[in-house]
């Protein structure tokens, strides 16, 4: 232990320090819309075995087949809530993120102190989507896989006979896993197309290719070994088809560059155009599939933001090691410390660990818990709708699906999270959301109840009505009833 103290420069020390950081930065309060939902899932999994289930959390998809890609993640959240609630899912997910940016640290060269700015900024990029969803496992995971594929590239050599092992935990976890499959391709791809065209500072050998290409061969005839058999093939494109998925959900939108959290992509995407033009280094094609491939992608859809982090901040940090070293610029990194050093080094660690440990006590705690909800779920009107023998069928506002799964399972929702499941719901969701339609939607279904948004386009339009009563009120939630047997029509 003394000899490890010994060893604890200032170089370790701030390597600390900046993940101590990160994992204060991930830490949240656990309120994602799509927790709740996963959660049950989760706990479905656990006490039925059911993976592949009949529906029976929404009215309007009642009995339908789901094929659940993430049943497992689903049971690994189910357990940490059952065991540490919001503290327990809190730490997953800073966890995870911390975990995958070791990974992206590993993938870059330089000191600590410029990896540890290009850390941050690429951490600036993914955290937007760091939450408490089966999508954690995807970032960690394809992090793992690009460190792999780079260490293969810089050393020649790399344990790719894990990788049938990796994918199929991978494609159990969730349907993200085919984010691998793409890195390895554009891996293999770029690494023909420098070999090819005489390009990049290094080419692995083509033996290590051909067998990393068996080898992934290998994984994917292992992937039907799983509860979903040969439907895990198709599961994930089931989301990725939905017509007008764009359009309802937000996460799969353009990022919005309005908007501070859009910001730290452009910075660094300029970055990585920057230090790729000074760098000095030779046009490697597989750097360039992989980081432009996932720069694509995210501007396609803010949701693979951080898939464009983990390829571009070791790509960044790479090539702002080239420029430091041609200038002369590197630091030399000590083995160990004088003694003063070395106290002012713990000291720093202790209170920056101290420091993270309070952060994620104080999000965690019931106080700070109950106030999060209160300001973004309608904790008042479920408890409302629970004690008032209320009966029929309800609309819900479409984020606050999964918190009803979860909170009030005796009213089967509308619509959740669930998205390749409610598929056909999306588009009459948001026709009773936001225009008149909301009355043929309302009979189609047989609307009884409305929980929805205080002051939303759905509640002026229900208050305005009058065969419907307001019976509840708040500042988050509103809860309409039927009064008579006409679902609306009459108001504007």
């Amino acid at each position: 232990m003394a000899g490890f103290m010994r060893r604890l420069t200032t170089e370790r020390a701030a390597v600390l320090i900046v993940f101590l950081l990160l994992f204060a930065m991930a830490s949240r309060v656990a309120v994602d819309p799509d927790m709740w939902w996963h959660i049950r899932l989760g706990r479905q999994s656990i006490e039925t075995g059911d993976i592949v289930y009949a529906d029976r959390f929404s009215h309007t998809k009642m009995g339908s087949i789901h094929k659940n890609h993430s049943w497992l993640a689903q049971v690994v959240m189910a357990l940490l809530w059952r065991q540490g609630g919001h503290l327990g899912l809190t730490v997953f997910v800073s966890s995870l993120a911390v975990g995958g940016m070791v990974f992206v640290y590993l993938g870059g060269r330089g000191s600590i102190y410029m990896q540890g700015f290009v850390l941050v900024l690429g951490s600036a990029c993914a955290a937007a989507f760091w939450s408490p969803r089966p999508q954690m496992f995807t970032f960690l995971f394809a992090a793992l896989l690009f460190f792999l594929l780079q260490r293969l590239k810089r050393r020649g050599r790399t344990p790719v006979w894990s990788l049938p092992v990796l994918m199929w935990l991978w494609a159990n976890l969730h349907g993200g896993y085919m984010v691998g499959y793409l890195f390895i391709s554009a891996f293999v791809l770029g690494e023909w197309l420098n070999r090819l065209l005489g390009a990049g500072e290094s080419v692995v050998a083509l033996p290590r290719v051909k067998r990393l290409c068996w080898v992934t061969l290998l994984s994917l005839a292992l992937l039907p070994i799983n509860p979903l058999g040969l439907d895990v093939f198709t599961a994930p494109f089931e989301t990725l088809g939905i017509s007008g998925l764009r359009d309802f959900i937000q996460e799969w939108q353009s990022p919005d560059f309005a908007q501070p959290a859009a910001w730290s992509f452009v910075i660094l995407a300029v970055a990585l155009l920057g230090a790729s033009w000074a760098g000095g280094r030779r046009f490697d094609f597989s750097e360039f599939l992989l980081a432009g491939g996932t720069m694509f992608m995210a501007l396609f859809s803010a949701r693979h933001l951080s898939l464009f982090a983990i390829t571009a901040a070791p790509v960044i940090a790479t090539h702002f090691d080239a420029i430091l070293e041609r200038k002369g610029g590197r630091i030399t990194r000590r083995a160990v410390e004088t003694p003063i050093r070395l106290a002012l080094n713990i000291a720093l660690v202790f209170l920056v660990a101290l420091g993270t440990v309070a952060h994620v006590a104080y999000v965690s705690r019931p106080e700070t818990v109950d106030q999060s909800l209160a300001l973004n779920y309608p904790v008042a009107a479920v408890e409302y709708l629970k004690a008032t023998a209320f009966e029929g069928k309800l609309f819900n506002s479409y984020n606050w699906g999964g918190y009803l799964i979860l909170k009030s399972p005796n009213f089967p929702v509308f619509i959740d999270g669930r998205t390749d499941l409610h598929r056909d719901s999306l588009a009459e969701y948001t026709a009773a959301f936001g225009t008149p339609a909301w009355t043929e939607v309302f009979a189609r279904h047989e609307i009884d109840i409305a929980l929805i948004e205080t002051g939303g386009p759905l509640a002026w339009r229900l208050a305005a009505d009058e065969n419907w009563q307001q019976v509840y009120q708040d500042d988050v939630a509103s809860i309409y009833t039927l009064i008579g047997g006409d679902r609306g029509g009459e108001g504007p």
